[in-house]
């Protein structure tokens, strides 16, 4: 088969580096991809937001199945334009990417359907959010209700906190239209996990459990980023709590699909907050999460490709999907000062003398004079095996040792549960 995908990430890198293993892979492609692809397929320079060029290179490559990586072509409505070609794609139409694009989309649904969740109010002015602050008490969430790259979460631990966030969303417009409207949320405590989904009309079905970092410190400290690390299993997880999450919240969300008559097939990231055993909902994305997916991808012994096609062919509940029993982590080297102002264009080192089964996954890099620099906040997503996860810790941390970059930076406490 030939398969395009459509990203340029450490996510992308991933899905790649699994696809290309499948025995059904003819010719793989990635639009627009980066270095570490490069490895695995050939990278093809189209924007991830030019879906009219997208489909045009898919209709004279003749691709058998899409695969598309981050939330903006999913939410530009990529798949529709596809199918509307017969060309196969896996990701969630441009209806189902609401779940992502706008968080009061995403409230109402789990209101609708009762699934726990934070309770919340939605605000459409300034004048209206300073009204409503405190109103959940504190900390406050505030949240801009559209895409901002996983940085549109504030949590305010004071008045004045709740009132610079809200100018800096609402009028200074850090996140331009992202901000016309916020969600305002209640503060809700406990140990944060993440369940990746594959989803079709039929069914649904989790993969197996990963825990991420989003703060840039240790312990986490300091501003949200878009990840800067991941493990899998959680060790949070066990199995009257995977138990509670099917029946809480994975089957209402496929009963509230089919009641809302969404077609949801591809990938459901669920953003979950933990507290006592007791699951609640804190955010949906529409794809692969980043850098879940290099932690749970690594522990899949499946046939990737198999599963996305029984997603597109509704046939999911058929496929077997097997897993390691061993532990995956990833740690993502970062750009000094990320996820603010930093610089970039320095010369990477050390890749070259990473054990085999270590894997660098690029999310950042470029060619520049044969030399490969840094050209993001996240570079690299350094990832391994382990029988557990201090093994698996061990490992990763000893070989982050040998890579090398001006202002390289990155959380020493990956795999360790911060509460």
């Amino acid at each position: 088969m030939r398969i395009l995908v459509v990203g340029s990430g450490g996510r992308e890198n991933a899905i790649c580096w699994k696809l290309s293993q499948s025995k059904r892979l003819k010719k793989l492609y990635c639009a627009p991809g980066n270095p570490g692809i490069s490895d695995y397929a050939d990278c093809i320079d189209i924007k991830v937001d030019d879906i009219d060029g997208l489909c045009k290179f898919a209709l004279l490559e003749k691709i058998d199945l899409v695969v598309i990586g981050p939330e903006i072509p999913l939410t530009m409505g990529l798949v529709d334009s596809l199918q509307a070609l017969g060309i196969d794609a896996f990701g969630p139409n441009k209806e189902c990417a609401k779940l992502e694009e706008s968080k009061s989309f995403t409230k109402h649904f789990l209101e609708r359907h009762n699934i726990p969740t934070a309770g919340y109010k939605e605000v459409e002015s300034a004048k209206d959010a300073i009204d409503s602050i405190g109103v959940f008490g504190w900390p406050m969430v505030i949240k801009a209700d559209g895409l901002a790259q996983g940085k549109g979460v504030i949590i305010a631990e004071d008045e004045k906190m709740a009132k610079e966030a809200i100018d800096s969303i609402m009028v200074k417009k850090e996140f331009g239209n992202s901000g016309d409207k916020i969600v305002i949320e209640e503060f809700l405590r406990g140990i944060e996990a993440s369940v990746l989904c594959f989803v079709d009309g039929d069914s649904i079905i989790p993969m197996e459990s990963a825990q991420d970092y989003k703060k840039i410190y240790d312990g986490d400290l300091g501003p949200n980023t878009g990840g800067m690390g991941s493990y899998s299993p959680s060790l949070i997880f066990d199995r009257e709590l995977e138990k509670r999450i099917q029946e809480r919240i994975l089957n209402p969300i496929l009963d509230g699909f089919k009641k809302d008559e969404l077609d949801y097939k591809g990938i459901l990231f669920v953003g979950l907050m933990i507290s006592d055993g007791d699951p609640k909902v804190i955010e949906f994305n529409v794809r692969f999460g980043d850098p879940e997916t290099q932690s749970v991808l690594m522990r899949l012994e499946s046939d990737l490709l198999e599963i996305m096609l029984a997603v597109v062919n509704n046939n999911l509940r058929h496929q077997e999907i097997i897993w390691s029993d061993k532990t995956a982590i990833c740690v993502v080297l970062a750009s000094e000062g990320y996820p603010l102002s930093y610089n970039k264009g320095f010369k990477i080192t050390g890749l070259s003398d990473l054990e085999k089964d270590v894997l660098a996954f690029h999310a950042g890099t470029i060619i520049n004079n044969r030399e490969l620099e840094t050209n993001s906040g996240r570079v690299l997503g350094i990832s391994c095996l382990g029988e557990n996860i201090q093994e698996a810790r061990k490992k990763v941390y000893e070989e982050i040792k040998k890579i090398n970059f001006d202002g390289i930076a990155y959380r020493k406490d990956i795999g360790i549960i911060v509460k």
